[in-house]
């Protein structure tokens, strides 16, 4: 009998192997194609096979194998144009997604995203202040000051929002919660007045709260990468954590986790990739509310599986709500945050509905 259900178990646990295994291939499949896609799209056609051709000679082991069938300037547009444009969205996907499966885990609840401690609002505030201001930091232009800019006031907020929140004996995740609402209203707020005086930079203002990808350089991802994959790498080493704290903080605290240590350092950490992720595209909506629930909901809640699968997700979604950015109003490229809200508000009320929160009559 016991050899019966040890076998039925491994057999259980093989086939769950299988899945992950098939289900990260897929993503990752999904991505890379993606990315051509992107790269493909724009006012210089080019075909599919000069688009992978061109990506694949970037990689060094594969690069000798590719033989060159494009033109130079076709290769310029890929490589200093379209390319890292794709790549940006991938590591603001990549970002947002996993930032939300932290939040998300930490919370208990699907329905919390990376903006939720006021990242957002922080991060609006501090670039539209440039914006506005025309503020340059000594030996740096207008286009990376607002970026950094953004990314330290997102910073501070969170750090204030932590500040307010904790307490003698802890972080109650309800008072951190609260703390958010209000420091994230009070700049809300900020951002509005900002934008009356605005006068002529308030269309600037606006594109950048919108989010997208109009201006991205090399230079943008050789700094947010390291940062955006060493925290991902990091919060991944708290898999195990997150899924003891999914029974409950008490009975975590029981099975040996420091609930706080490691509620702390998710925190700081999933907050530090949302603002490498803002700093790049401006404030970018429901990308870390919808993959990791859809995710959850494929590959089940272990966050062994449900942090890299959300990621190659969040990637592909947003690349992909890019490329329909580009293409939907050709030759006006929208705000890539504009198709993410067009594509997440739905969900979004549906997740309400389905959890009971939101009670239509005759339903």
């Amino acid at each position: 009998m016991r050899s019966c259900q040890k076998s039925t178990t491994e057999t259980r646990y093989l086939k769950r192997i299988a899945k992950w295994f098939s289900t990260i291939f897929i993503l990752l499949f999904s991505s890379f194609t993606s990315i051509a896609l992107s790269s493909m799209i724009g006012p210089m056609p080019i075909s599919v096979d000069k688009c992978f051709g061109i990506i694949l000679r970037r990689i060094p082991i594969l690069g000798g194998l590719i033989n060159c069938n494009w033109t130079p300037q076709e290769e310029i547009v890929i490589t200093q144009l379209r390319l890292p444009r794709a790549l940006s969205t991938v590591l603001v996907g990549v970002a947002l997604s996993i930032a939300g499966v932290v939040f998300q885990g930490i919370f208990r609840n699907p329905m919390a995203d990376p903006y939720v401690l006021g990242v957002a609002s922080g991060a609006g505030f501090g670039a539209s202040l440039a914006i506005v201001f025309g503020i340059s930091l000594p030996s740096i232009s207008l286009i990376y000051t607002i970026p950094i800019m953004a990314s330290v006031c997102a910073l501070l907020t969170v750090f204030l929002v932590y500040t307010i929140a904790r307490t003698s004996y802890g972080i109650p995740i309800l008072r951190l919660l609260l703390a958010g609402i209000a420091v994230s209203s009070f700049f809300s707020s900020a951002i509005s007045i900002l934008l009356v005086i605005a006068g002529e930079e308030a269309h600037a203002v606006f594109s950048w709260l919108f989010g997208g990808f109009p201006i991205v350089g090399w230079e943008f991802i050789y700094v947010t990468a390291p940062i955006i994959l060493f925290c991902s790498v990091t919060v991944y080493a708290y898999s195990r954590d997150l899924n003891i704290m999914l029974l409950g903080e008490e009975q975590a605290q029981q099975l040996g986790v420091d609930v706080e240590i490691v509620k702390r350092n998710l925190i700081i950490l999933a907050s530090i990739m949302t603002a490498a992720a803002v700093s790049v595209s401006g404030i970018i909506g429901f990308v870390g509310l919808i993959v990791p629930h859809m995710m959850r909901l494929i590959v089940g809640s272990d966050h062994r599986i449900l942090i890299p699968s959300s990621a190659l997700a969040g990637a592909t979604l947003l690349t992909l709500c890019d490329i329909v950015a580009r293409i939907m109003l050709r030759p006006i490229i929208l705000p890539t945050g504009m198709v993410t809200a067009m594509l997440g508000a739905p969900f979004f009320t549906y997740l309400l509905a389905k959890s009971g929160r939101l009670k239509l009559r005759g339903s």
